[in-house]
């Protein structure tokens, strides 16, 4: 009789606690008012966890701002990023040396190109340091217009170089903006001259003359990187010239213009070089 009784009661304060809940959902206000209070008496109670959970949330909006920093002076925008160990690739040998392999996954952007990384990270830990690998890269870019960057990402793939990724890719991003806003104001400043068949966006910029229909001078601007990740433009000079006007070049001005561009820019460097290749052709130099 006595185990039943004990059970009969245990069963009497579940019901009990039921019905109190029921009352409080019953009651939102009260429910919230006895948080309310619950809060208060820990925030009075316990003055040095406070004290605690207020330096916490400072740090947490000291480091939101550090991150928002960083991402305008990199231009890069991280959105997703995920971190789990890998149980199956962890152990530890008779040599206290233990090895734990790390499975990343992260997505972001930087400017007008998008990417997705997963990459594997060894860490091997002993008695006097502790070192770590990256082990796998895969790189996914879009858009995959720029064939450029689809040749670099597979070499920091096969180097497994993410350093080398991050810094080629924020400089070509850079040079990718100078070349659009440069083609951008000549196509301003010489509206009649300047054309592209594709907007600023294009890597060529065509120039028509003013004085000669049929003459045309086209800028191909590439940007190019090297094996080493280095970054650096690439401008090269073609003509479109009525055949009738090739006879008559008898001094070869238009066969060697390719090679004078170059020099031009060496000397002026390419804003001033693309100005005086476009005045050349202007009306005003009628």
């Amino acid at each position: 009789m006595d185990s039943e009784t004990r059970q009969l009661r245990a069963l009497e304060a579940e019901v009990a606690a039921l019905q109190r809940e029921c009352r409080m959902l019953q009651n939102p206000g009260e429910k919230a008012s006895g948080a309310w209070k619950s809060f208060q008496k820990f925030s009075q109670s316990d003055p040095e966890e406070w004290e605690s959970l207020q330096d916490l949330r400072s740090q947490l909006g000291h480091l939101k701002s550090e991150v928002t920093f960083l991402s305008k002076l990199t231009g890069f925008n991280i959105r997703n990023y995920s971190k789990r160990e890998d149980i199956a690739n962890t152990e530890e040998t008779e040599n206290d040396t233990k090895k734990v392999l790390w499975r990343h996954r992260l997505s972001g952007n930087c400017n007008m190109v998008t990417f997705q990384l997963e990459f594997e990270v060894l860490e091997i830990e002993t008695e006097e340091k502790k070192s770590s690998v990256i082990t796998d890269l895969s790189i996914i870019m879009e858009p995959t217009e720029y064939s450029e960057l689809s040749e670099f990402a597979s070499r920091a793939e096969e180097r497994r170089d993410l350093l080398m990724f991050f810094r080629s890719l924020h400089f070509f991003v850079e040079c990718y903006e100078y070349r659009e806003n440069t083609f951008k104001h000549f196509k301003e400043k010489y509206p009649d001259n300047v054309h592209f068949s594709e907007g600023t966006c294009s890597h060529c910029m065509e120039i028509h003359s003013a004085r000669q229909p049929g003459f045309e001078l086209v800028i191909v601007w590439k940007i190019q990187i090297d094996e080493e990740g280095k970054v650096f433009p690439k401008l090269d000079l073609l003509t479109k010239v009525p055949e009738r006007a090739l006879e008559l070049d008898k001094n070869r001005v238009i066969e060697t213009a390719p090679l004078s561009f170059r020099s031009l820019l060496g000397v002026l460097g390419i804003e001033a070089a693309l100005d005086s290749l476009i005045r050349l052709f202007s009306a005003d130099n009628n």
